[in-house]
């Protein structure tokens, strides 16, 4: 079993192949470049240098979401563009589980934290039982004063990871105390690998079922939303 895992959903890139229980390959980046321009070359090279031929793949498993609308539809775009050629399943895990799963060893709960701008934020709840990731709160767009208010109820220590969470660290720290731990900077980004890992043990899909999660609408269909409305 070879899996191919792609990530172009936030602004970290990132590429894995994995065979059975372990990883043989992974490509990552943080440098802001168009993934639509990377993502291929980045896919064909790690193939190559892995000695592994497109044929040979048996899954593919993708982050879907949430993130940037162009990253996110970009790398649900291309999985099943491949999955769909390949005649194998696909798989999409959320982007905000993949970045939880750098907590692994934290015995509280997770919050990954994606700014969504204006206070808000994408994020969840996730722990571990066992080697299992799972998610105790489903994803959402929600304002952050609203997410740490609610998650102020919980009697258990909160490991808060992400690179935006440093744009919200004091109000975070404001209302939760002590009770909010900050992941280290190593821990802020996904791993295409552990993406890959996670979607073992999902449901698998055809290309066609797949869609993007972006939780919330672009600005744009918003105002054209909008629009349709005043003119009814």
């Amino acid at each position: 079993m070879t899996i191919l895992s792609i990530d172009t959903s936030n602004y970290p890139f990132g590429v894995a192949l994995i065979e059975e229980d372990k990883v043989i390959g992974e490509y990552i980046t943080y440098i802001k470049k168009n993934h639509s321009v990377r993502a291929m070359p980045a896919i064909e090279q790690l193939l190559k240098d892995c000695g592994i031929e497109a044929k040979e793949l048996t899954k593919i498993v993708v982050a879907n979401g949430p993130g940037s609308y162009t990253g996110v539809r970009i790398g649900v775009t291309l999985a099943k563009t491949l999955a769909w050629s390949l005649n194998i399943p696909l798989i999409p895990v959320s982007s905000l589980a993949t970045l939880a799963s750098s907590g692994r060893y934290f015995s509280g709960a997770i919050v990954p934290i994606f700014d969504a701008r204006r206070g808000q934020v994408y994020t969840g709840l996730y722990e571990f039982q066992g080697d299992q990731l799972v998610r105790v709160e489903e994803d959402r767009n929600i304002l952050l004063e609203e997410w740490v208010t609610n998650l102020k109820e919980l009697n258990k220590d909160l490991l808060f990871v992400g690179n935006d969470v440093s744009i919200h660290k004091n109000m975070i720290k404001e209302v939760l105390g002590d009770q909010a731990k900050i992941a280290p900077f190593v821990s802020h980004n996904p791993r295409p690998s552990e993406l890959a890992f996670i979607g073992l043990s999902y449901k698998e899909n055809t290309a066609h079922e797949v869609l993007p999660n972006y939780i919330r609408m672009a600005e744009a269909e918003v105002k054209w939303l909008e629009s349709q409305k005043k003119s009814d």
